[in-house]
């Protein structure tokens, strides 16, 4: 009989802050039974392998991460939403490096996939900053990669330690903001004809 208060959605919770503590590949069913104070033979009857476990932390993570950009975004738009997007990416990666790290490299299935779904709901939200722009409706995947690409690339080498000069790092990111919003103002000279 499983643990009195252990479901699945407790033991993927555990596993999310083990792998922003310890990075999501040292997340081994061994070190979650310890932290949980089961033994790792029991988890499996909340999860059905390391693989699905490791889904579904990215699952949480898109989730949490969707309802934040979600948050942030209620009653905002132009430079204001891409901004209140930015930071919230940044806010989360660097908070949850590891949950984070889990969700790069997935592939869903199907449209129906938790992950897909999970996935949608962020990109949804960046979507959502760049109605807020003069942006031609066939060249919106092209910005949704530019948006993702940026944060994403900006939050982990700042989560890793990455930006070493003594310029400061919070100067930097809001010039990316005023740069990105600059070029995103400026789509309408670049539509296709």
């Amino acid at each position: 009989m499983p643990r009195a208060g252990l479901d699945p959605a407790a033991v993927v919770a555990c596993a999310a802050g083990l792998a922003d503590e310890v990075g999501p590949a040292n997340v081994t069913m061994g070190l979650l039974a310890e932290r949980l104070g089961v033994r790792a033979p029991s988890l499996y009857k909340h999860v059905s392998s390391q693989a699905d476990l490791n889904r579904r932390i990215a699952v949480l993570a898109l989730t949490e991460l969707g309802d934040a950009l979600r948050d942030a975004l209620q009653g905002r738009s132009g430079r204001d939403a891409l901004a209140a997007a930015a930071r919230t990416i940044r806010a989360f990666v660097i908070e949850h490096p590891g949950r984070y790290a889990a969700t790069i490299r997935l592939d869903a299935g199907s449209p129906d996939d938790p992950v897909a779904v999970a996935g949608a709901r962020v990109l949804d939200s960046l979507a959502a900053v760049l109605t807020g722009y003069p942006l031609d409706p066939a060249d919106t995947v092209h910005a949704l990669r530019l948006l993702r690409s940026l944060f994403h690339g900006f939050a982990v080498i700042e989560s890793a330690g990455g930006f070493e000069m003594d310029t400061s790092v919070d100067e930097s990111f809001e010039w990316l903001i005023s740069f990105i919003d600059r070029g995103l103002q400026q789509t309408a000279a670049f539509t296709r004809r």
